[in-house]
């Protein structure tokens, strides 16, 4: 009687050993790719404006040919094989994709491009003139306005000229020149929003 009950203890414990070592795995997760980073570390944000010596990783699906690793000229363009010169700076990295895709339709049937930014320059502008330290001023989280920049050159000196405060825009269209008027700046009365600098961007006060 005891060597049945034993028999059939052992044969249970063996059909739920085999029950276990064949039951399915459960779901498991996908690992999550890496999203490209710049020189920060962080990921790239699609609303980052591109500038002249970024350097950029261009991918055309399938085409190991027109897929180039490309650094942003100082004139803010790029050359691709079929497309030519693009304009890069001042664009972010989904408008310079849609571009460079326009750009190879007549090309290729439904091109898949992707735009990685590899390396961005360090985000600055510059303030010249007459002020007491004039060089790069770089931005704070990708953004300073004219006021701020001129306290970090230094301020003026005796000789400048606060009303006609001159910005130099490089964009797609071309240069761009912005005025800005100091003493208005600080008059209650005529205040409004600051100018609003971007990387670039140079600051001339005369």
């Amino acid at each position: 009687m005891k060597t049945a009950m034993l028999t059939a203890l052992s044969l249970l414990v063996l059909v739920g050993t085999a029950s276990a070592q064949t039951a399915p795995a459960g779901p498991t997760t996908a690992p999550s790719l890496p999203r490209p980073v710049g020189t920060s570390g962080t990921s790239a944000s699609n609303d980052y404006k591109l500038a002249t010596g970024d350097k950029l990783r261009i991918e055309v699906y399938k085409d190991a040919q027109l897929s180039q690793s490309l650094q942003i000229r100082p004139d803010g363009k790029i050359t691709l094989p079929l497309v030519g010169d693009v304009a890069a700076a001042g664009r972010t990295s989904v408008e310079l994709r849609d571009a460079i895709s326009a750009s190879l339709h007549d090309y290729i049937t439904n091109p898949v491009v992707t735009v990685i930014l590899v390396e961005a320059t360090p985000q600055v502008v510059f303030v010249t003139g007459e002020v007491n330290k004039p060089g790069p001023v770089p931005l704070v989280n990708g953004r300073i306005s004219v006021l701020p920049a001129l306290a970090v050159a230094g301020g003026f000196t005796d000789f400048a000229n606060k009303k006609d405060i001159r910005v130099l825009r490089k964009g797609t269209s071309g240069m761009q020149t912005l005025r800005f008027n100091y003493k208005d700046a600080l008059d209650e009365e005529k205040m409004r929003e600051p100018l609003a600098l971007q990387a670039g961007d140079t600051v001339i006060v005369k």
